[in-house]
């Protein structure tokens, strides 16, 4: 099951816990993105890890793709579909990881 989180109180959650929390959201959204798209490889304790061991490059990967899992969600769902892979990428590599986290939020709760 899919749940629809509030990207505000996500972000402030993030905020007041120093990043905890942005932990915890980062692993249940991948999670979820995964679900709706249909692949269970795209799972987030595995994408956490991947982060952790590579020192953070892995999270410019999972940019990327979390960006086409969403649009092949989207497709799948006869939405109109919005690759927002390179958007992702960009934010995250200028520091705004945490607006992609709100931007891949605002899909997955559309799609929910």
């Amino acid at each position: 099951m899919v749940y629809q989180r509030s990207v505000g109180l996500a972000i402030v959650l993030s905020l007041i816990t120093l990043g905890i929390y942005g932990i915890y959201w980062f692993i249940v959204m991948t999670n979820d993105v995964g679900k709706l798209s249909g692949d269970s490889t795209f799972t987030g304790v595995k994408h956490f890890l991947l982060t952790l061991v590579t020192c953070g490059i892995w999270g410019y990967v999972w940019s990327y793709q979390v960006g086409k899992q969403v649009g092949e969600a989207q497709r799948q769902r006869g939405q109109m579909v919005s690759d927002n892979s390179v958007l992702y990428l960009v934010l995250t590599f200028f520091g705004l990881g945490i607006v992609t986290y709100a931007l891949v939020q605002s899909d997955v709760n559309k799609l929910a």
